[in-house]
């Protein structure tokens, strides 16, 4: 590798010699100068230059006496950077409801130039390159800063964080101590006090389509997410700093609980644990501020805003929470305290942080250039590994360009590329002999030219694992947020991997341009039934599939309610999409009228499309003959395989398979009218991603039925479709059934088999967002001791030898705001109990 590239390194070597210009700071302290032991960073009094206006001064108030709005935050933010010569801002996205995401960058003021700052993002290219020569790298981690993040409210009614890191960047940009002046003289820092500011404004989790967006971090779904994807390929970071709020009066800081993903680079859980986490456990234990950590929080899903600048950027990222139960003030000052004790720690490891960014970058080059997978590893115990990463060589992942399904392969193509992953495309056939299938046993196979390569040999490999991957491998079973991501799966796209030691004729990629929004053929109009105004889940559900609708295949709706049903406004209405809700509570809102009103409307040529809550009022409405039961499996987020009706109008373009995404949804029974299905469990079709206990139950059920409803058609998935905007594969389900054909031929249902889908329907419950525990039987005592102890009420199903407890949230609160949900793996730990899964909202 080094020889290859020894000419392109000696130009870049020669190019990027450091300017004798930066040979000092506004305290002549030389870059990358060790800082003085003697400075402490939050005993030292702060000295302020007094060039930039106080927070009173601008704003009126000071920061933390009360949450600042995202006008006052972005005015603020702008009259630091007016202010200082250190400081330089802009907008990196606007939101839905048209909001700029402003940033500032903070530096020394040669950094923050626009020489500076290409200087610091081309040395942070190189130190991210595993081609770059040994020499130059350890040049650059001598003189170099790394850029750190900081950044809030991605949760828009956890908004302390926002205050917390306007006080940093005020005072990074005027204060002259030692301690300012350490930060400074190592480190180039990006502040982004809000990531939502439609969240913060609306005071809501999510923001203005519904999305959480500390779920969006790898689809990109959402244009803040997409900006702040694109700026951190752009300043890529070391440290990613993202604070949150949760509830009580503590706070959390990593190290972080099991599971983390097996394709994180140990030198950043290093940093992580014994840099950025040790140093805050001794400024709080210093200070007597309650703390916690190993415990809730994960750092395994790859959507998160501490998984993915870890695995894609090598950084650490770092998931702070503070309780909101504590006075605004206190949440205000124990967020900065935080921040600046990172941002002090980072700078005083400044030669550590950049040698070691650049060995995660030729180690993870190395095992791809190996084949080899990072294995699963505990790092709490007694936490003991349930399922190991397969001894199995990955050398390549393969994606054929399907032109039934070029759309969703090029989507994965870009995002892989627009993240720094090398793309090349096959210029021959080439004969894999291991070429293993997602899903299926390896076999030897001729992959066709046109096909596209991604090469694990990259500085990218944790990330190609990471998003490419054919299973997520659980560790064990306990779950915050899904257990399964592969985006080939999501999007139901043909590829597979290869161990062998391949010599492709494959030319490089160019990047791929962003897909046109837009459908095919005549848009019919189109009803939207929210099922409650007030229910998280049908919340999102329908914002997911807003986004879909506005953006992406820019489809006119109208927004109903029940009550909108009962009025008579479905008239002119020719397709009525039932996003997942709470089923009973909309069946008592529709009242008879809106009942009868909608049984009328779809027996008379509606065509009725519904998912999860959506299909249970169908049934309860009789719009079905499908049955619906409430699982006895644990299925926390998981992709199967379902064998796809070739025949439906709903398969065009997808194919004889799909991979359905499944969450504890319904289990749905259909002797007719049946799109999708599960195979049986001992088929060779049957595969299962992520983490699942007791799915055989799904062998041979229906995941989508297409049936006749007098003149009209009832189409129904027993899970979502749509799921966070980026299941792509099924969404073409559901695009064929808004847009598509109706069947041909299609047997009119029984009413004697109506009747019966509507009485199981009927007594099928809604669980808004619950905590689950399930436990072998001779737990259920023990375990029922612990909700008790908690103040928890459930509802309780047994199935063979596992006893599920499905525990109330009515207000559908995330883990890190439920009063108890966040303790009790903890909990159920030291009481002895091994679980069989603990699922958490």
């Amino acid at each position: 590798m080094r020889a290859r590239n020894l000419a392109w390194s000696a130009v870049l070597a020669a190019s990027l010699v450091v300017p004798a210009s930066l040979a000092s700071t506004a305290a002549a302290q030389s870059p990358g100068a060790a800082p003085s032991a003697g400075c402490d960073p939050t005993g030292t009094a702060p000295v302020y230059r007094g060039k930039v206006p106080s927070p009173e001064q601008v704003l009126g108030f000071d920061l933390g006496e009360r949450q600042a709005t995202a006008a006052e935050s972005d005015r603020y933010l702008e009259a630091v950077a007016a202010a200082s010569d250190r400081v330089v801002s802009g907008t990196l996205a606007t939101t839905a409801q048209g909001r700029p995401l402003k940033y500032a960058i903070v530096g020394r003021p040669e950094l923050v130039g626009r020489a500076g700052l290409a200087k610091v993002r081309g040395e942070a290219s190189l130190l991210r390159d595993p081609r770059t020569p040994d020499a130059l790298a350890k040049r650059l981690a001598e003189r170099g800063v790394p850029i750190l993040w900081v950044s809030g409210n991605v949760h828009g009614d956890e908004p302390s964080g926002t205050d917390a890191a306007l006080k940093v960047l005020r005072d990074l940009g005027d204060r002259t101590d030692c301690a300012a002046e350490t930060v400074l003289g190592n480190a180039l820092v990006v502040v982004l006090p809000t990531q939502n500011p439609d969240g913060r404004e609306l005071a809501t989790r999510q923001n203005a389509y519904g999305f959480d967006m500390n779920r969006d971090w790898f689809a990109r779904t959402q244009p803040e997410t997409d900006g702040k994807l694109a700026m951190l390929n752009q300043y890529p970071p070391a440290l990613y700093i993202d604070a949150h709020e949760m509830g009580g009066t503590s706070y959390f800081f990593p190290p972080n609980a099991d599971p983390i993903y097996h394709e994180t680079p140990e030198q950043a859980v290093s940093w992580i644990n014994d840099v950025y986490g040790a140093s805050m456990a001794a400024e709080f234990t210093r200070q007597g501020i309650d703390f916690f950590n190993r415990d809730v929080y994960d750092l395994f899903y790859q959507g998160y805003g501490d998984s993915v600048p870890t695995t894609a950027f090598h950084a650490a990222g770092m998931t702070y929470e503070k309780g909101d139960g504590s006075p605004y003030p206190e949440r205000v000052k124990e967020q900065y305290l935080t921040q600046w004790v990172s941002l002090s720690a980072a700078a005083r490891n400044r030669h550590r942080i950049l040698t070691e960014w650049h060995q995660m970058a030729v180690d993870a080059y190395r095992q791809g250039e190996a084949g080899r997978l990072e294995p699963n590893q505990i790092y709490n115990p007694p936490n003991q590994i349930d399922r190991p990463v397969p001894d199995r060589k990955v050398r390549e992942y393969f994606l054929r360009d399907d032109p039934a399904k070029r759309a969703e392969v090029h989507t994965i193509v870009r995002r892989l590329q627009r993240m720094g992953v090398r793309v090349d495309r096959l210029v021959h056939p080439l004969t894999v002999p291991d070429f293993k299938a997602y899903g299926r046993p390896e076999a030897r196979t001729t992959l066709p030219a046109g096909t596209f390569r991604i090469s694990m040999a990259q500085g990218q490999k944790h990330w190609i694992q990471a998003m490419l991957n054919e299973d997520s491998y659980t560790p064990f079973p306990y779950f915050y947020d899904v257990t399964a991501w592969s985006m080939p799966l999501l999007g139901n796209v043909s590829g597979g991997s290869s161990g062998a030691e391949l010599r492709p004729a494959a030319v490089p990629l160019p990047t791929l341009p962003a897909p046109r929004p837009g459908h095919e053929g005549r848009a019919p109009r189109i009803g939207v039934l929210q099922l409650s105004a007030t229910s998280t889940s049908a919340r999102q559900s329908v914002g997911w599939l807003r986004q879909r609708l506005d953006r992406e295949w820019r489809l006119p709706y109208t927004l109903l309610t029940p009550a909108d049903v009962a009025a008579g406004r479905l008239a002119g209405v020719e397709v009525l999409i039932v996003p997942n809700g709470p089923a009973p509570a909309a069946s008592t809102a529709l009242g008879e009228t809106g009942r009868a009103a909608l049984q009328r409307w779809a027996r008379d040529g509606g065509r009725y499309v519904g998912w999860q809550g959506g299909t249970q009022l169908a049934a309860t409405l009789g719009l079905t003959t499908a049955t619906l039961t409430a699982p006895t499996s644990d299925i926390p987020g998981t992709l199967f395989r379902v064998k796809v009706d070739a025949g439906s109008p709903l398969a065009k373009g997808v194919g004889g398979t799909a991979w359905n995404f499944t969450s504890y949804d319904p289990v749905m029974r259909a002797s007719t009218g049946v799109v999708a299905s599960y195979p049986a469990v001992d088929s060779p079709d049957w595969f299962v991603s992520g983490f699942q206990s007791g799915a055989s139950e799904l062998g041979g059920t229906a995941a989508v039925v297409d049936q006749p409803v007098g003149r009209g058609r009832s189409v129904l998935f027993a899970a979502e479709p749509n799921f966070r905007a980026f299941s792509d594969g099924t969404a073409k389900l559901l695009y064929n059934a808004v847009l598509g054909a109706n069947p041909r031929n299609a047997a009119a249902p029984q009413p004697s088999a109506t009747a019966k889908a509507a009485e199981q329907a009927a007594g099928l419950p809604f669980f808004e967002s619950p905590v689950r525990v399930s436990v072998k039987a001779a737990d259920a005592a023990a375990t029922a001791s612990v909700l008790r102890s908690v103040g928890a009420t459930w509802s309780e199903r047994r199935a063979g030898d596992v006893v599920h407890y499905v525990v109330d949230n009515p207000r559908g609160l995330s883990a890190d705001h439920h009063p108890f949900a966040g303790r009790l793996p903890s909990l159920i730990r030291k009481a002895g109990i091994t679980p069989v899964a603990v699922t958490l909202p």
